[in-house]
């Protein structure tokens, strides 16, 4: 076996073993982990940004942007908001545990199916500092082990953030190895990690599409993932035109580079005279681009044509496509032929058209009368969360603590034996 194969599996095994120990602590000592954790990423705050700075120096040579690096760049409020999410995730309900279904068979067998924890989870995300402690706090709260792949970007900083979360563990009288980071920026170490699924029992990857495909196509577990984030917003002939235009707006618009972001207006034909030129001011005022169809073009002269691209296509930027549509029906089949599944919104106040809609649309989060920037862990009651899953088996929608749970039958007996 090559070095960087032994070492990844090394790293692997030792999850697994923290993992089956971990499995057992009651929710009680992992609440007071997490908050040891939190009280010791304020205490190491001064090395933590000591570390982030030596990350930040060394952004613009990867060439990242300024909002990237933004993104990046922690300060003394930014550490404090990193601890007060690992905190809030001890604040959350232990999942583990809990009985799903209790029944008892004719011959008195007790069947109980009871919430256990998923086990070791392989975690490949973006640059973002805070996200490596809200990883770790999440899955550790679930009662699982976690390897982290952070990008090489922020390698100071989360490799500081996962030594005060792993002192912390110790610390707590629980396994160190419930939280390691990948300590190599070698690129294959992640396909080393991918074969293991004697090991590792699902991995997560969080970032671009090439990244999300490569894991998709090398993983030998299951993968919770979302490919892109094609969200609309469909105004119905119901609409309350001043809620359609707030709601357009902010979910276009309030922060344009992320996945629940809308990027395509769909507008029934009985409201289009009244509602497109409005919004269309008001995406200006944002420096928005409209790409649309001809009848949006009629109606908003400074709108590009639409390509059949369009329909389909993440802008996370200033642009968003534009359709006209006959009827409901014809709503919901644009989002299910051209969407992402991953959230969209209905704007009606025919309760009517919002339950159809809802019910007939595929997608992991429909909103009703709310902008699409809400499918988010915190903003939906999850508190942090691991990523955004558009799969329909294992988990589906913001994935916080229970979706990095599964089941497993208890059955309790009294010496029956079967005939």
């Amino acid at each position: 076996m090559n070095t960087l194969a032994s070492h990844c599996r090394d790293i692997a095994t030792k999850a697994r073993r923290a993992a089956i120990d971990l499995a057992g602590v009651p929710a009680d000592r992992k609440a007071a982990c997490l908050r040891a954790a939190a009280a010791r990423i304020r205490a190491d705050s001064a090395a933590i940004l000591a570390a982030n700075a030596l990350d930040v120096a060394a952004a613009p040579g990867f060439g990242l942007s300024a909002a990237a690096i933004d993104r990046l760049t922690l300060d003394a409020k930014r550490v404090e908001g990193i601890a007060a999410g690992v905190e809030a995730v001890a604040n959350l309900p232990d999942p583990v545990g809990e009985v799903l279904e209790e029944t008892t068979r004719p011959n008195g067998l007790v069947v109980r199916k009871i919430r256990v924890p998923l086990g070791v989870v392989f975690f490949i995300y973006e640059s973002r500092p805070n996200v490596t402690a809200d990883a770790a706090a999440v899955a550790l709260a679930a009662g699982n082990a976690i390897i982290l792949r952070g990008g090489k970007e922020a390698a100071h900083s989360s490799a500081r953030i996962v030594e005060s979360m792993r002192a912390a563990s110790v610390a707590s009288g629980l396994p160190a190895d419930c939280v390691q980071l990948v300590d190599t920026p070698d690129r294959e170490a992640v396909g080393e990690f991918l074969k293991m699924d004697d090991l590792i029992d699902i991995v997560i990857p969080r970032g671009g599409e090439a990244l999300i495909r490569r894991v998709c196509s090398e993983a030998r577990m299951p993968v919770l993932k979302h490919f892109t984030g094609n969200c609309h917003v469909y105004v119905d002939k119901a609409a309350d035109l001043a809620m359609a235009t707030a709601i357009t707006v902010n979910a276009k618009c309030q922060r344009m580079g992320v996945c629940n972001a809308a990027e395509s207006l769909l507008v029934h034909r009985d409201v289009a005279a009244a509602f497109l030129p409005g919004i269309a001011r008001a995406l200006a005022a944002h420096e928005v681009e409209i790409v649309g169809d001809e009848a949006t073009r009629k109606l908003v002269p400074a709108a590009g044509p639409a390509t059949e691209a369009d329909w389909a296509t993440e802008y996370l930027g200033p642009k968003i496509s534009v359709a006209v549509v006959d009827s409901l029906d014809a709503a919901i089949d644009h989002v299910n032929r051209h969407g992402s599944r991953h959230t969209d919104s209905i704007v009606t106040a025919d309760r009517a058209a919002a339950d159809r809609f809802a019910s007939r649309v595929d997608t992991a989060v429909v909103m009703v009368n709310a902008s699409t920037r809400f499918n988010d862990g915190g903003e939906l009651g999850l508190g942090a969360e691991i990523g955004i899953s558009t799969d329909k088996l294992h988990a589906r929608g913001p994935c916080g603590t229970k979706e990095l749970t599964t089941y497993k039958f208890v059955v309790t007996g009294t010496g029956q034996t079967r005939s």
